[in-house]
């Protein structure tokens, strides 16, 4: 296993036997790496190299991207404690933000940052491990899959019908505030589609208070998440039926739901859009959609809307259908607010904000 280790200091080095060291290992590449000192980290004996004011951030990132490129499966750091601030009340350190700073440094770098371990002194050691390749579920229809195979990847147990969306507070929160902004009242109807499992359903009764007497309707194309969401909500109708084919007796509804649906490759978007507000909205319904704007790595959501073919998150993927989305919605007399993370959240209403 390549395992690296680094010693980091943004001022003038203490000399080797103030620094506090547990070993050679602690101050240079691990044997199974390049073997070669690396730079920024200090030979066995020696000070640490101390790296110019100003550059520290984004000497650190590239040396640390350098090292994962290389094939390092571990990156353990010995830095100054995000917690400790100096005189001027700044956190002292390479990194700003405290310990936002680090999450998201490890996050732009694929990695997960585990749990650090205080060394004493205002210093701290973190690791920094790479996540595997995203979850394989996101190429499957694009890499032929087709009928039951298609309609099923995200009921599959193994994988994403194991991810629990609402365990993510980047996905539980954003959606919160977003429904609250389109409350449907009480004994009012609700159509979700895309419903999966029912998480957008169970997070109707996540709102304080939840709405009273909501008829929900739930659909969506793969049979097994229909029979696990039934299971969790019987009061609830669900329907195996295609998004794009929905029935006309539905009838219309106070809130139409569909997040992470409208970017379907068999989905016609506009179509669809159209639909929802010309024959299944109220003439006060209200319209929730969701964008993803992220993948998922070991089960681990990842931000930032990308395509295969894509090595970084590119956000004119979803920017472009937003604002096709926001001017028809204004053009028939919606408001509209944008929100989310890891999906972006298309709030419209008709009328004073419900929330």
């Amino acid at each position: 296993m390549s395992v690296i280790r680094w010693r980091w200091w943004t001022g003038a080095a203490p000399a080797a036997d103030e620094a506090g060291t547990t070993g050679p290992a602690d101050a240079h590449v691990g044997a199974a790496a390049s073997g070669a000192a690396a730079p920024g980290a200090a030979a066995p004996g020696a000070a640490a190299e101390a790296l110019p004011t100003g550059r520290d951030l984004a000497d650190l990132a590239r040396r640390l991207h350098a090292a994962l490129t290389e094939g390092a499966t571990t990156i353990e750091l010995d830095v100054p404690d995000p917690d400790a601030v100096d005189d001027a009340g700044a956190a002292v350190g390479p990194v700003a933000g405290r310990w936002r700073g680090w999450f998201d440094l490890a996050e732009l770098l694929g990695c997960r940052l585990e749990a650090p371990r205080s060394l004493g002194g205002g210093r701290v050691a973190l690791r920094l491990v790479p996540l595997p390749p995203e979850a394989d579920w996101h190429g499957k229809a694009a890499a032929g899959a087709t009928g039951a195979a298609a309609s099923e990847r995200y009921a599959d147990p193994a994988g994403f019908g194991a991810v629990r969306k609402l365990d993510h507070p980047g996905f539980l929160l954003p959606l919160l505030e977003a429904l609250e902004r389109v409350r449907p009242p009480d004994g009012g109807r609700v159509l979700v589609l895309g419903c999966h499992r029912g998480d957008e359903v169970a997070a109707l009764g996540l709102l304080d208070p939840p709405p009273v007497g909501v008829d929900v309707v739930g659909v969506d194309h793969a049979e097994s998440a229909l029979a696990e969401a039934a299971r969790r909500f019987p009061a609830a109708r669900f329907l195996r039926r295609d998004v794009a084919d929905l029935p006309p007796e539905l009838g219309r509804f106070d809130l139409v739901v569909a997040v992470a649906v409208l970017q379907s490759p068999a989905v016609d978007d506009r179509a669809l859009l159209r639909r929802l507000v010309q024959a299944h909205l109220t003439p006060a319904g209200a319209l929730l959609l969701g964008l993803p704007n992220g993948r998922f790595r070991d089960r681990e959501p990842v931000w930032g809307a990308r395509t295969r073919n894509y090595r970084e998150p590119d956000l004119s993927l979803v920017v472009r259908d937003l604002a096709v989305y926001r001017r028809y919605l204004h053009q028939h007399g919606f408001r509209t607010h944008v929100g989310g993370r890891y999906d972006l959240l298309l709030s419209a209403w008709r009328g004073a904000r419900q929330a």
